[in-house]
C-alpha cells in the first residue's frame, strides 16, 4: 500500500507545495490526508480529487509516513501533543512553520526525521524557492526524497543551520510580499504624478512582471542589468539617486528583513 502524505495547515504555502506535489503527479490525490478547518483553494480541489478531509487527529490513516506541518507557529503548542500520539514510527516530519526550531520539533516527535524547510508562495505555479535543513546523519535518500517533494514546487536550496532557516524566512519566505509591496508603491507614485489610477496599476504590474523575466532569463547579475538601463545623468539615474542613498531604498530593506527575522526568532521563544 502506498503511503499516506499528511497535510496539517493547508492555506497559502501548504496549499502551495500541495499544488505543486499534485501537478508533477509526485503525490496522487487519493494518498493525501488534510487537517485543516478551512482549507483553501488547493486543498479543496485535491479533496474533490480523492484527498481524505479529517476532522481531527485521531483519523490520520495509519500507514502515514510524511507529514507537512504548514499551520501558523502560534498553532503548534496546543496541538502537537496531539498529532505525536496520533502518528506512527519511521515518519518523516516537514515544517515549514515559522520560527519553530528543529530542537522543539525533535522535543514533540522523538524519534521521528525532522526537516525544516522554508519555501514561498510563487511555488504554486512551479517558480518558488525552498530552503531546507536537515539532520547531516539523514540517509542519502532520504534527503534526495525531500529534494524531490520540495523540487516539484521550484528551485530548492540545502542549508546548515536552524537560525539561517529563520533568515531564509526573512528573506524569501517573506519576500514576495515585498515585491507586491514595490509594485503598490510604484502604481502610487505613477498616480501621484498625473497618471490614471488603471494605467499606473498596469504599469507597475507589467514593469515587475517584464523586470522579472529579464532576470531570470538573462546571464547578468541583478547589477549588470541596473547599470544597462542607466545612462549617465539620465532620467533614471535621478530615481537611482534617490534609492540608493544612504536612507533609500537598501538601508530600508535590511531594516524590513531584520524585523521580519526578529519576529522569526521571538517564535523560537
Amino acid at each position: 500500500m502506498a503511503q499516506t502524505y499528511l497535510i496539517v495547515g493547508a492555506g497559502n504555502m501548504g496549499g502551495a507545495l500541495l499544488s505543486g506535489w499534485l501537478k508533477s503527479s509526485l503525490v496522487n490525490a487519493r494518498n493525501l490526508a488534510i487537517i485543516d478547518p478551512n482549507p483553501g483553494i488547493e486543498a479543496v480541489y485535491a479533496i474533490e480529487r480523492g484527498a481524505k478531509h479529517l476532522a481531527d487527529f485521531d483519523g490520520i490513516p495509519r500507514n502515514t509516513k510524511t507529514i507537512l506541518l504548514a499551520v501558523k507557529p502560534q498553532m503548534f503548542p496546543q496541538m502537537r501533543r496531539q498529532l505525536a500520539e496520533a502518528l506512527g514510527e519511521d515518519v518523516l516530519i516537514i515544517s515549514i512553520m515559522a520560527g519553530i526550531s528543529t530542537q522543539a520539533l525533535k522535543d514533540a516527535f522523538p524519534g521521528a526525521d525532522i526537516v525544516r524547510a522554508m519555501p514561498n508562495t510563487p511555488a504554486a505555479i512551479g517558480k518558488g524557492v525552498t530552503a531546507f535543513t536537515a539532520d547531516p546523519a539523514l540517509k542519502s535518500e532520504k534527503v534526495e526524497a525531500i529534494k524531490t517533494l520540495l523540487g516539484a514546487t521550484g528551485k530548492v536550496i540545502r542549508i546548515e543551520t536552524d537560525e539561517q532557516i529563520n533568515a531564509v524566512t526573512a528573506v524569501s519566505g517573506s519576500g514576495p510580499a515585498y515585491i507586491f509591496n514595490l509594485c503598490e508603491a510604484l502604481a502610487k507614485a505613477a498616480q501621484s504624478i498625473g497618471l490614471p489610477p488603471d494605467v499606473a496599476a498596469q504599469l507597475a504590474r507589467e514593469t515587475i512582471i517584464g523586470a522579472s523575466a529579464l532576470l531570470e532569463a538573462s546571464d547578468q547579475s541583478p547589477t549588470e542589468l541596473r547599470e544597462a538601463v542607466t545612462s549617465p545623468g539620465g532620467t533614471t539615474q535621478a530615481a537611482l539617486d534617490v534609492l540608493m542613498a544612504d536612507d533609500g531604498q537598501g538601508q530600508l530593506m535590511r531594516r524590513a528583513v531584520v524585523a521580519a527575522l526578529a519576529r522569526a526568532r521571538e517564535f523560537s521563544e
